[in-house]
């Protein structure tokens, strides 16, 4: 049996049902995840719990939960577990790398390996000294202990970016997640994880899907006040990169479907673009940013068609579902989305917010914005036909069910938190590549 569990980070539903028309398998209408954003969303889709209940949430970004983690319970009954990751996010500093075999990246994580030049800190620390820096680096890669040809491939790779040049520049790893999937050899039983980031900021996928120039944007401080570009420029360069996701995505899952018998094709959160004055996903539990697609692609089952099932969903039935699919033992909140669904129960979901990173408090106190409306503990309340969630002016709620509050509440007192105190310490080069993608 053979798994591909894929997330195509930051994609909206609405999003998705306007350009991915042409996935076929079972589409859950109602699908929400656990948070909104990519850590915590994660974690939960790894193991099975909420984010409080397995420590990993703003402040305590590392995957060291005592939990056995999916790509752990593939690996422990046999499976080969192969990985690729688009997103710094998800990567080897914050031990998503856990349980499997081969775990490669992006560019953006050829840049976090501890055997490669840390070309990030040292521009940074030598940008007032001119073209001669570069001897300076080739010297120190030479006689360093690094390893010198793919430090100086990752030198080549950061000038020919800045000049606008290189095939491997060309988008934000779905080429190379394409590459991958093309040249890998899969076998019997694997299990394989894709994370894709091209609907992720900074909106800029090829000169050909571009109907605007891709502007700047911070989330925060635009919802904080007004973002500094054009809104609508802003909505149209996301969906300019989520088409370009589309495209890279439908040879990715040509292949796939070659391989697998199951592709379950997700996101991690959306994105807001405006809706209650919101930028980004970084800031509050608006539908947009929680409510997320889901597509499961069985071989024999759903061949080239298309389902549909209405009932509301979480990444932690993805979690039991993936389990069950390869028949492996774990614990789970979720149940499986395999089940026909008027045999299975229908409980409610949670999804949570946890506040600001310790680098976004920092960073906008210090700019004078006033950050506790956006540093609070937060709550929503997905249940059949109904969505409310927690702000910090009050609750807002889509359709209508009885006592959500209380009902929120009762949940949220349910929980068995785990509390964690440290976050993971960052290198230079892992510093340099959150705050390119927002996340510092």
């Amino acid at each position: 049996m053979n798994v591909a569990l894929v997330v195509l980070d930051t994609l909206r539903k609405d999003a998705f049902d306007a350009h991915f028309d042409w996935l076929p398998g079972t589409r859950f209408e109602n699908a929400y995840s656990t948070s909104h954003w990519t850590v915590p969303a994660h974690a939960s889709l790894f193991a099975g719990k909420y984010p409080s209940e397995l420590g990993v949430y703003a402040g305590a970004q590392l995957l060291d939960c005592p939990e056995p983690v999916l790509p752990e319970s593939f690996h422990g009954d046999g499976y080969t577990t192969r990985a690729f990751s688009a997103n710094v996010n998800i990567s080897r500093p914050f031990d998503f790398h856990r349980g499997f075999d081969r775990f490669e990246g992006s560019w953006r994580l050829d840049a976090l390996s501890e055997d490669v030049f840390d070309w990030d800190g040292f521009i940074a620390e030598t940008r007032e000294m001119g073209p001669e820096r570069y001897a300076v680096a080739l010297r120190d890669i030479l006689l360093g202990d690094c390893d010198t040809v793919p430090s100086l491939k990752r030198g080549a790779f950061l000038k020919l970016r800045d000049l606008g040049m290189g095939r491997t520049t060309r988008d934000d790893g779905a080429t190379e997640a394409l590459q991958f999937v093309r040249e890998t050899d899969f076998g019997d039983d694997e299990f394989l994880f894709v994370n894709l980031m091209e609907a992720h900021t900074p909106y800029a996928p090829p000169e050909e899907f571009r109907t605007v120039d891709p502007p700047e944007l911070d989330g925060l401080r635009a919802t904080l006040s007004s973002p500094d570009a054009d809104p609508d420029r802003i909505r149209r360069a996301y969906d300019d990169g989520v088409r370009y996701l589309a495209d890279r995505y439908r040879a990715i899952f040509a292949e796939l479907r070659e391989e697998f018998e199951y592709v379950i094709t997700l996101a991690d959160h959306g994105e807001a673009l405006g809706e209650y004055g919101a930028w980004e996903h970084l800031c509050g539990l608006y539908p947009e940013v929680t409510k997320v697609p889901l597509c499961i692609w069985n071989a024999d089952e759903t061949g080239g068609a298309t389902a549909r099932r209405e009932e509301p969903v979480s990444l932690l039935d993805v979690h039991r579902t993936v389990l069950d699919i390869a028949d492996l033992d774990g614990d789970s909140r979720g149940r499986n989305l395999l089940v026909d669904p008027d045999d299975a129960d229908r409980p409610e979901w949670l999804v949570e917010y946890h506040g600001l990173t310790d680098r976004h408090r920092a960073a906008l106190s210090r700019d004078g914005f006033d950050v506790e409306p956006l540093d609070t503990e937060l709550h929503a309340l997905v249940a059949p036909g109904y969505y409310g969630w927690e702000t910090p002016d009050g609750f807002r709620q889509s359709g209508e069910t009885e006592k959500p509050r209380e009902r929120v509440e009762t949940l949220v007192n349910e929980l068995n938190r785990r509390v964690v105190s440290n976050d993971a310490a960052l290198s230079p080069a892992v510093e340099e590549q959150l705050r390119d993608l927002g996340y510092a």
